[in-house]
């Protein structure tokens, strides 16, 4: 068998039965053309019998097609992984020359947001909107991504989506210590289609105009958090843009109660990939926690495997 030939086969698409919290799914038989992903098939399978939400979306850079989906058109929580609509608006906003990126920001009168995070526990209150920018992609800051998002407002990002012709990814909310009966009740919500071909178009700067595009990836390419899909990549966290290797890399990811999510790119010398997936599960215990985190760093060796 040729290596063409196992790329081309790890490349068929294959699809996850419907993810329905509570409904239990028989096995999905995989054939032999769909062995690139099984792994991690029968591992999110595993999740769906529990009752969790799956949805997944893998496209090959390259070709342009799907190499691998579930419930990719379902619109699901995606908590900090919203951060990048956020991200986008600030990009166009300084191209367009409306948002200054040297604009001093004060954390004081920002809406509080939980402990997780830098900023709450710097010395300094004042940082430019540039350096939030920074905080907000490369540590998911919770008080940064507010403070961006107050600056842009919810409206120019939901215009922002529209334009590009994302129906399901939405922002509907910053960070909150406590969500009440009136607050949105989630951060963001999205698809993860919708998310994977976003990640696809900003590397091949397709996103409003190259230089958006650049700036949004570059952002993104600071990103801290390996510790999911990301994991497997073997990168170093704090610096993982020129690895001697030759994988091009950016994600994102989002937590929240009983969610997890990430989206990215990942290219290798044998392919590039968009990704995207989303869990959410009943968060009851340690282990359920830990089920989901080891099914996504299976997904990510599966994906170095096919790009590699």
């Amino acid at each position: 068998m040729t290596p063409r030939t196992r790329r081309e086969q790890a490349a068929a698409q294959a699809e996850l039965p419907p993810a329905r919290r509570g409904a239990r799914h028989q096995s999905t038989r995989i054939d032999a053309s769909k062995r690139g992903f099984a792994t991690t098939l029968r591992a999110l399978e595993q999740l769906v019998g529990t009752g969790a939400q799956v949805s997944l979306h893998v496209s090959d850079l390259d070709r342009g097609h799907v190499v691998v989906s579930g419930d990719d058109y379902v619109s699901q929580p995606i908590g900090g992984l919203g951060a990048v609509a956020v991200l986008l608006e600030v990009a166009v906003q300084f191209d367009a020359g409306t948002l200054d990126p040297a604009e001093l920001i004060d954390r004081t009168c920002v809406v509080p947001a939980p402990v997780a995070g830098i900023w709450n526990h710097l010395a300094a209150t004042n940082f430019t909107l540039a350096d939030v920018a920074v905080l907000a992609a490369a540590t998911g800051d919770p008080v940064a991504t507010n403070a961006l998002l107050a600056r842009v407002g919810t409206d120019a990002v939901r215009a922002r989506l529209e334009s590009l012709g994302l129906t399901q990814l939405a922002v509907l909310d910053g960070f909150r210590d406590n969500r009440g009966p009136d607050d949105a009740p989630d951060l963001a919500i999205g698809s993860t289609r919708e998310t994977a071909g976003l990640f696809a178009a900003l590397v091949n700067s397709k996103v409003v105009d190259p230089a958006v595009s650049a700036q949004v990836a570059e952002w993104l390419s600071l990103n801290q958090d390996l510790s999911l899909v990301a994991s497997a990549t073997g990168l170093d966290p704090f610096d993982h843009e020129n690895d001697k290797h030759r994988i091009l890399f950016i994600n994102k990811t989002g937590r929240a109660e009983g969610v997890r999510a990430e989206a990215g790119v990942l290219a290798g010398p044998r392919a590039g990939v968009a990704y995207a997936i989303t869990v959410c599960f009943d968060d009851l215990s340690i282990a359920h926690r830990l089920r989901v985190h080891d099914a996504m760093r299976t997904f990510g060796v599966e994906l170095m495997e096919y790009v590699f």
